[in-house]
């Protein structure tokens, strides 16, 4: 009999595109990208509309022709490979369920265009609806069944046959946000309980800090920056980069002094603040660094930060678990700032002085332009 999803071998596919390519015209949807997606990996493409991400995924599943470059599965190219004989799982934003067949029929959908006995089909199909927690539900049609249920008769149609690569197209937009976050977990733990590779496409960003083992962030057909949602987070290697994972202050300067252990930066409004040295610096460099709001400490006049200057409160947002505060410094410069509610936010009013400060080291530079 067919071994179980659970039994089989559970190691995904290696991906290995190589100046990967598509023109539509003089459009260039994606621009010669290189990447390697390990096996078992699970990977997010993430970038807003127009980024060329799902055009990349397209191009893996078949549906869109390359204009140039590889798309290499465990070392065999399958870029000339007809999409039905990619072997490759696909799971839509909109499901693409048959309206007019049971959970049991849409599932084993793939495995009957493979020609499997039935009794291995009906195995398969059990043990699939068991991964998605479903077991129960076979008899039922799509109709019958909530938008998460829907979703995961899809991913489960889509593991069935344990394809080599996975690839996961805005599954949970059409959502709600309480439900988007239990799949988001479920999703990322079948993964890993099965060695799946998964290729993911979202523009969410929260979407791909919880689920990625790495995140590559595009925009106009590159892949600017790709790492651990934990490495991009914290050292963004663009404006960009900053902006789209995440909130960021900006702050842009000169250069003004260089000693041993940082370097001293003062922006056009005459307010200097300190960041780490890195070799090559020079005064007179003009450097552009992004804050994190949740970096910036309302310190009380208290607490071992590098940084530190009066504010008053221009704006305080509350959001439950977390207050947001726009303060603007003596300066005339404005941050925003981020704070948990429980450590003390609730006392702090629109207009209120207060002392803002942050570390040598939360203040990572994103652009430098030697002016010497």
């Amino acid at each position: 009999m067919e071994p179980g999803l659970l039994e089989r071998e559970r190691t995904g596919a290696r991906l290995d595109l190589r100046a990967l390519t598509k023109h539509y015209g003089a459009v260039v949807a994606v621009d010669a990208i290189d990447l390697i997606i390990e096996a078992g990996e699970f990977i997010t493409l993430l970038g807003p509309s127009g980024s060329g991400k799902t055009t990349i995924m397209l191009m893996i599943a078949g549906f869109v022709e390359p204009t140039a470059g590889q798309i290499l599965v465990d070392d065999i190219d399958i870029a000339g490979v007809a999409p039905e004989r990619r072997n490759i799982g696909m799971v839509f934003q909109n499901y693409a369920l048959f309206p007019h067949m049971t959970v049991f029929d849409n599932i084993a959908f793939p495995l009957k265009m493979r020609r499997w006995p039935k009794d291995h089909i009906a195995a398969a199909v059990r043990d699939a609806l068991g991964i998605v927690r479903l077991e129960g539900f076979a008899e039922r049609y799509p109709r019958e069944l909530s938008g998460g249920q829907q979703q995961r008769v899809a991913l489960s149609r889509a593991l069935v046959y344990r394809p080599p690569v996975l690839l996961m197209d805005e599954p949970l937009g059409a959502l709600d946000k309480k439900l988007r976050e239990e799949l988001q977990i479920e999703i990322k733990h079948i993964q890993s309980q099965l060695g799946l590779t998964v290729i993911y496409v979202t523009h969410d960003q929260s979407e791909a800090l919880t689920m990625s083992d790495r995140i590559a962030v595009m925009n106009h057909g590159n892949i600017l920056q790709v790492g651990r949602p934990e490495r991009l987070y914290r050292l963004p290697a663009s404006p960009f980069v900053a902006d789209f994972l995440g909130d960021s202050n900006f702050l842009t300067g000169t250069i003004v002094a260089v000693e041993d252990e940082h370097d001293v930066v003062e922006m056009a409004s005459s307010l200097r603040f300190v960041i780490p040295h890195f070799d090559g610096t020079r005064p007179g460099d003009h450097v552009e660094c992004a804050l994190r709001p949740e970096y910036v400490v309302l310190t009380n006049g208290n607490g071992s930060v590098d940084n530190v200057f009066t504010a008053r409160v221009v704006e305080r947002i509350y959001l439950g678990e977390l207050t947001k505060f726009r303060v603007e410094l003596s300066s005339g410069d404005t941050l925003t700032v981020s704070q948990q509610t429980r450590l003390g936010s609730h006392g702090v009013e629109d207009g209120q002085e207060v002392t803002v400060g942050w570390a040598c080291g939360d203040a990572v530079v994103v652009t430098r332009d030697s002016r010497n």
